[in-house]
């Protein structure tokens, strides 16, 4: 049951998750995505400037298959810099704004009979907060600090997970965010994890359920990496992302 009315929404699938809040790069050379950022770019106000970001599942083409070949939630992104190129692509910087769900997906405007963009009605999804998460955003955060311990390789192989209460895991100059929903995207963008867990992640309806996986799933993969002292095979499709 749907809980708001759906809006039209041009899409941009990718082979990856984005969550609210990320700064994504981008590097734009498809004519149907020139023609979007041309289009976003004619609208006064900056923070119109959106447009959907959907993950598509492995082996499946969203031009033929439709709405079956993406995941169900995606992120909408706002374009935030662009720089065009001298033969026609764009570079631009978007950041994560708000979590949707595709209710159905139609071809949009063709150019030069090139491939169609896509248009979606989506719903836009409430981000719930009981505001009562405090326990679970320290044992997330103690779980993603060993987990990063554990990646950047400041533990040596006589580590043992029953240690790691009695650590101080080094986070550099970072400073961690104390919002807790904020936390819960920055754990699900920064875990090496295979598309279903991620986007599992992102469809959570409340930051409470997503903290809650994200500690089982931080405290797998680190009893998996201290175990057999290998780290996971890190997935490079997105590019440069960050969680601002």
């Amino acid at each position: 049951m749907r809980e708001h009315p759906t809006e039209s929404l041009p899409l941009f699938p990718l082979n990856a998750t984005v969550v609210p809040g990320l700064i994504l790069p981008l590097h734009v050379f498809e004519t149907r995505y020139r023609r979007l950022v041309a289009d976003l770019l004619v609208r006064t106000d900056p923070d119109t400037r959106e447009f959907g970001i959907i993950a598509v599942r492995e082996g499946h083409d969203p031009v033929t298959e439709g709405i079956d070949a993406l995941y169900p939630v995606g992120t909408s992104v706002i374009l935030r810099e662009t720089e065009a190129n001298d033969d026609g692509s764009y570079d631009i910087v978007t950041v994560g704004s708000r979590r949707f769900r595709v209710h159905a997906v139609a071809p949009g405007p063709t150019w030069d009979n090139n491939a169609p963009l896509l248009m979606a009605e989506v719903e836009y999804l409430d981000e719930i907060d009981s505001g009562t998460n405090g326990p679970l955003v320290r044992e997330a955060l103690r779980s993603f600090r060993v987990y990063r311990g554990l990646l950047s390789g400041q533990f040596g192989e006589e580590f043992e997970m029953s240690d790691a209460d009695d650590i101080d895991i080094d986070m550099g100059d970072e400073e961690m965010p104390e919002d807790a929903t904020v936390i819960s995207y920055l754990i699900t963008a920064a875990m090496v994890l295979g598309m279903e867990e991620r986007q599992q992640l992102l469809a959570i309806p409340d930051t409470g359920a997503r903290l809650r996986l994200a500690c089982r799933l931080l405290h797998r993969e680190n009893a998996l990496i201290s175990l057999f002292n290998a780290l996971p095979a890190i997935d490079l499709s997105v590019g440069n992302g960050s969680v601002n």
